[in-house]
C-alpha cells in the first residue's frame, strides 16, 4: 500500500485502459471461437492466471458494513479509483450470488453454468480489490435488489446485462484516472473480462444476433466500447447501493 501512496503523488501519465484492439472485434472473435457455456470459464481462468501480483498492502481491510444513507468517500488518487471499482464489484457480485441462490423457473443448465461462472469470476475481482486496498478499502456496502424479480428470467437477464455493460464502461472510463502502470494493467485485464461477461449475457437474451456487441454499447464508427466516468456511472449504480458513494476526491479526467 505504501507503493499505492507513492503512486498517488507521481505525475499523471497519458494512459488509457481502452483496448488497442477494438472491443467489437474482440467480442466477435471471442464469440466465434468459444461457446456461451464455456466462455466465462475460459475468461475466468485466463484472468486468474494473468492477474498481476497485487501491490503490497497493510492487509486486513475494512470488514465492517456500512449503513444505508452513509456518505462514503471513495478517496483520492489510485486508491479512490480502486475503491470505485471495488464498490461496483461488490454490487455486481451480490446480484449474481442472489441469482444463483434463487434461480428463476426454467433456468437451463447452460444458463445455470453461465451464472455460476460469472459469480466465481466476480468473487475473484471483489477479493482482489479488497486485498490490494487493505485498510484503505471502503466498507461492505448495503445493497438493495428489491427492484429485481429473481423469479423472472427477463428481469434477471436484463439486470445482469445492465451490470456487465455498466462495469465495462466504468473500467474503460476510469483508466485515464489511474497513474500507476500496474493498476492500469490490471484494470485492462478486468475490463476485457467484463466486456465478455456482457457479450455472454447479451447472447443469452438474443441468441444468434449481433446484440452481443450492440451499437448501444459500441460505437459502430470506431469499434470502441463506450467509456463512462464515475460521475456518470455512480448515479446508475445508486439504484442498488443504499449508501451514497462520493466521487468528489477522485482524480479529474484529462482535458
Amino acid at each position: 500500500m505504501e507503493k499505492l501512496h507513492q503512486d498517488q503523488t507521481s505525475a499523471k501519465q497519458p494512459l488509457s485502459v481502452l483496448p488497442i484492439e477494438p472491443v467489437f472485434s474482440g467480442r466477435r472473435m471471442f464469440m466465434r471461437y468459444v461457446g456461451v457455456a464455456t466462455a466465462t470459464g475460459l475468461v475466468m481462468s485466463s484472468c486468474t492466471d494473468k492477474i498481476l501480483e497485487p501491490l503490497a498492502g497493510p492487509g486486513g481491510g475494512s470488514t465492517a458494513g456500512a449503513r444505508a444513507g452513509d456518505v462514503i468517500d471513495l478517496g483520492s488518487g489510485d486508491i479512490g479509483v480502486l475503491n470505485y471499482a471495488y464498490a461496483l464489484e461488490q454490487a455486481e457480485l451480490r446480484f449474481l450470488e442472489l441469482v444463483n441462490d434463487m434461480p428463476y423457473s426454467g433456468m437451463s443448465a447452460k444458463e445455470r453454468q453461465v451464472f455460476i461462472d460469472l459469480r466465481n469470476q466476480e468473487i475473484t475481482h471483489r477479493d482482489f480489490f479488497k486485498q490490494v486496498l487493505g485498510s484503505y478499502a471502503i466498507p461492505t456496502l448495503t445493497l438493495d435488489y428489491s427492484s429485481v424479480d429473481f423469479s423472472n428470467r427477463r428481469s434477471v437477464l436484463e439486470t445482469a446485462k445492465t451490470f456487465a455493460d455498466l462495469a465495462t464502461a466504468a473500467y474503460n472510463g476510469a483508466g485515464q484516472l489511474l497513474t500507476n502502470a500496474t493498476n492500469l494493467a490490471i484494470s485492462g485485464i478486468i475490463v476485457s473480462v467484463e466486456a465478455r461477461h456482457a457479450a455472454v449475457i447479451r447472447e443469452l437474451i438474443s441468441p444468434g444476433s449481433a446484440d452481443f456487441a450492440g451499437n448501444d454499447v459500441i460505437d459502430p464508427a470506431t469499434g470502441l466500447e463506450r467509456a463512462l466516468l464515475p460521475a456518470q456511472v455512480l448515479p446508475q449504480a445508486a439504484r442498488f447501493v443504499k449508501e451514497v458513494l462520493s466521487p468528489n476526491n477522485l482524480p479529474s479526467p484529462m482535458a
